[in-house]
């Protein structure tokens, strides 16, 4: 394939200056005024964007992701207590990779480099076979397929457990809806959900449920999002005649980036950034489509039982109104 910087002739694309990208090789595609790259290092999106305009809030091609910008979670999204779950009555253990929480978060793949599987203009599919590792003694193949057309980004996670035993699954992706400029304090946004998960303690651990309607987290409306603070799950989310779950930011100048979720995500949660660096704080709102809650390994909600030889798809996107 041939290299490039630019969307006219998509490929493999390294890094500017050295020729070194921390996020590893980086596959970009492109439709009429959109582009999209796909990097290799944690198989995620990098950039999306519409003629000079940012849907998806990108981190530079010289850095390292940061927020999990655009990544697949796998195989669970959002935090482990602890490390620890049980599953076919067998006790596990996982690497603390937050440990100042003593928590485990956002999966195994975030740091692997992923391969290229298929390219053309339009679609990229990277992959990754995750093995058994210590603490998870499962075999899955994990695709994400990435492609432009007239209606926007389409992204599709097909997981297929290719061990001999059932294996847990819950999945999650971690794009943010960019502003345009400035930050996501002078945005609109529209999101309508029945109930959030509340996970307002130190570790960030579910500790029941509150109905949203009538509180500070009720953008059904749609309302400014001024200064505060949200990182929350949310669960009953409303959805279109399709199943689609659908989340919309419009920005100071008046273009509205929109994420969409398939019925497969029982849940998305809501990121301001507000704990990210001083100079990437609040540039991006973070939507993550999480098809179980926090903890799940530990408590088995919503965890997906996958046999021997079966696969499991989960499709959102984004595009700009």
């Amino acid at each position: 394939m041939v290299a490039t910087s630019g969307p006219e002739r998509p490929g493999p694309v390294v890094g500017a200056g050295s020729g070194f990208a921390p996020s590893g090789s980086q596959f970009e595609i492109s439709h009429g005024e959109q582009r999209a790259v796909v990097v290799e290092v944690g198989g995620g999106v990098r950039l999306y964007r519409v003629g000079d305009r940012d849907v998806l809030d990108p981190y530079p091609v010289d850095q390292m992701c940061d927020g999990a910008h655009g990544t697949p979670l796998v195989p669970w999204p959002n935090r482990l207590a602890d490390g620890k779950y049980s599953f076919d009555g067998a006790d596990y253990q996982v690497a603390l990779t937050e440990p100042s929480k003593s928590n485990a978060i956002h999966g195994f793949l975030r740091w692997r480099n992923w391969n290229l599987l298929e390219q053309s203009q339009t679609r990229v599919v990277v992959g990754h076979v995750l093995r058994p590792l210590k603490g998870y003694p499962f075999c899955l193949d994990v695709r994400v397929t990435y492609e432009l057309d007239d209606d926007g980004l389409r992204v599709t996670t097909v997981a297929t457990n290719v061990g001999d035993a059932v294996a847990p699954w819950a999945y999650g992706a971690h794009p943010y809806l960019s502003p345009g400029s400035g930050l996501i304090d002078d945005c609109m946004l529209e999101f309508s959900a029945g109930v959030r998960v509340d996970t307002a303690n130190e570790r960030q651990l579910p500790r029941g449920e509150v109905p949203v309607a009538g509180t500070p987290f009720d953008f059904s409306g749609g309302r400014r999002i001024a200064d505060q603070e949200i990182d929350y799950p949310f669960r009953d989310v409303a959805r279109d005649s399709g199943g689609r779950a659908w989340v919309r930011l419009t920005g100071s100048d008046g273009r509205r980036a929109q994420l969409w979720c398939d019925s497969s995500f029982r849940y998305v949660e809501l990121y301001t950034g507000d704990t990210l660096s001083p100079d990437r704080r609040r540039r991006g709102l973070g939507v993550e489509p999480m098809t179980a809650p926090p903890n799940a390994f530990a408590t088995g909600s919503d965890v997906l039982r996958l046999e021997p030889g079966e696969s499991t798809t989960h499709v959102w996107g984004a595009s700009l109104g």
